[in-house]
């Protein structure tokens, strides 16, 4: 069966942008009997929600009045927050939101009195509580004038700044989240909303990640479970915490692939892929390499990848002015077996006008087959710096250093270099150079 194209470049347009939103999350650690643990709260089940039942940190949206919290903040001011943060202001406001929601969602409040101790909510009494939290939930204001009557400040010197995550494109919702962690505060015991949290859990991050518990975790919650694992103790992640300086931004992208589309995290190789193909995560990418995967790198450059053993083996790139009627030239094309090339014959977006080869002559069985697809074709041995322009198509063969035998051959203007086997020295490439479409593997930035 032929594949279709993962992609194509008649794609519909893109839906308008979705708003991101800003949001704050409040990781809360303890000392178990047998090591670090961290509080997970299960969000209700709700229509329309993606994250409907999963376990989460405390946290949620920056509130319009989170900076009416300012009033009331202890150990750090607006200016240092946004430093912290890289922002040019409205810091504090993460973490007064972090401090809000966690209060709000888990019963938690880091808040000091007047001797600067953090407050014992559990000698309060239940019904007590109970109220100040209901009060503090039903707006801002009311967790401002609670502090006031109570002689108590938020603890913001408790909270350490962690991480900086990004929905990913395409999602249906986006949240801009900060990451505070802090210990638990003693003399205060986890009182759920009941309201967005159905239940709590403290569990050792390792167990948490752990398949056999069957926990739904969004990737960022995995993805920081999997981070707080490698600490043994609350008193080393905080000095981790504390010790962190530049906290880049993490963004995931979307993209499908065997088992159906998944989050690619930043340091897998697909991610610039991705990137590259669908900037709008409009579901275009692809996260692994399959043999016979069909996919439009943009509107004048599709890869075809063919099979070897049981796995993926070369790709073969058809190139062209981005319609169907202009001109095509087919780079090194792999022609193993009869069936691969009806995949290269249904895949070609256009009349195949020439064909390449990064690694010279291609064997006489090979071009054979291919004079029999394409007779019109042309099978071209270009000669460095020389190139093939008809339309938009503008291609450029190169020569990489210590190979004069090979060809690479530069995608202009779209700064795709198409380099067969050759490895080019980062010095050597050409200043146009912006990626790099290899003869095995993702698409790479040049640089």
């Amino acid at each position: 069966m032929i594949p279709s194209p993962a992609t194509s470049p008649q794609s519909p347009p893109a839906t308008s942008a979705r708003p991101i939103r800003q949001a704050a999350t409040l990781i809360v650690l303890r000392d178990g009997a047998q090591g670090l643990e961290t509080l997970l709260l299960r969000r209700i089940e709700k229509a329309n929600d993606q994250n409907s039942g999963a376990s989460v940190f405390p946290g949620g949206l920056l509130d319009a009045h989170d900076r009416q919290l300012h009033a009331c903040c202890f150990g750090m001011d607006d200016l240092a927050a946004s430093a912290r943060l890289s922002i040019a202001q409205g810091g504090l406001d993460y973490y007064a939101a972090a401090v809000r929601e966690c209060f709000e969602e888990a019963g938690l409040l880091f808040a000091h009195d007047a001797q600067q101790r953090l407050v014992d909510l559990d000698s309060l009494g239940a019904e007590r509580l109970s109220a100040m939290r209901g009060a503090a939930a039903a707006g801002t204001d009311a967790l401002l004038a609670m502090c006031a009557a109570q002689g108590w400040q938020l603890a913001m010197d408790r909270l350490s700044y962690f991480a900086h995550w990004l929905t990913p494109p395409g999602m249906p919702r986006r949240f801009d989240t900060r990451f505070f962690i802090a210990a638990l505060p003693p003399g205060q015991s986890v009182q759920i909303d009941r309201v967005e949290i159905a239940e709590h859990a403290w569990l050792r991050p390792q167990d948490a990640i752990d398949p056999v518990r069957r926990l739904k975790l969004m990737n960022v919650t995995r993805r920081i479970l999997e981070q707080l694992a490698n600490f043994g103790s609350v008193q080393e992640c905080l000095a981790h915490a504390v010790a962190l300086r530049d906290i880049p931004l993490t963004m995931p992208r979307v993209a499908g692939g065997p088992g159906g589309p998944r989050p690619v995290n930043t340091e897998e190789p697909a991610y610039a892929e991705v990137g590259y193909v669908d900037p709008d995560g409009r579901g275009h990418g692809c996260h692994t390499l399959e043999a016979g995967l069909v996919l439009a790198l943009s509107p004048r450059t599709w890869r075809v990848t063919a099979p070897e053993g049981d796995g993926p083996g070369a790709h073969s790139y058809f190139v062209g002015s981005g319609n169907a009627d202009g001109p095509w030239a087919l780079i090194d094309p792999q022609v193993g077996d009869a069936a691969h090339l009806d995949v290269l014959r249904a895949a070609a977006p256009g009349p195949v006008r020439w064909v390449l080869s990064t690694r010279g002559d291609l064997p006489e069985a090979a071009a054979q087959a291919l004079r029999a697809a394409w007779p019109e074709a042309e099978h071209a041995r270009l000669a460095p710096g020389e190139e093939l322009r008809s339309g938009e198509l503008h291609l450029r063969a190169l020569a990489p250093a210590g190979d004069a035998g090979a060809r690479s051959f530069l995608l202009l203007p779209d700064g795709l270099l198409f380099t067969g086997a050759s490895a080019w020295r980062a010095e050597d490439l050409p200043e146009q150079a912006a990626w790099l479409a290899l003869a095995r593997g993702f698409l790479r930035p040049a640089r």
